[in-house]
């Protein structure tokens, strides 16, 4: 398995943006695809974006689409997830993960998450 270390949360008015990063462990980072995923206070985890291995196809949950872009560097084993024009519904913790394919069951190992906090 590969591990995973977020970073870049924070709290932000609401329009405003923030950049999330995640660092991966192991030589076979580009070999996963990666994605990202958020939980909100009370609410189930809910996909968020994803980026197959050569970053050539993204995959984006409707509520962020246009506003979020996923991003990643396989020669820094990094995926990044820049969120722009953010709204107080994007407040949650925001997790990265390393799976197989884009299927959302596919996605087996997960960071400790990053809060965002969006404020209105």
């Amino acid at each position: 398995q590969v591990q995973l270390v977020e970073s870049g949360g924070g709290l932000v008015q609401a329009g405003g943006s923030l950049r999330l990063s995640c660092a991966a462990s192991g030589r076979t980072f580009s070999s996963y695809a990666m994605g990202w995923f958020r939980q909100a206070a009370g609410k189930e985890r809910e996909f968020v974006a994803a980026v197959i291995r050569s970053a050539g196809v993204t995959s984006y949950a409707g509520s962020v689409k246009g506003r979020f872009t996923i991003s990643r560097d396989n020669a820094k084993n990094m995926v990044f997830l820049q969120m722009n024009s953010l709204r107080p519904e994007d407040t949650a913790l925001y997790y990265c993960a390393a799976g197989t394919s884009l299927s959302i069951s596919d996605f087996t190992s997960w960071g400790q998450g990053t809060q965002v906090t969006v404020s209105s």
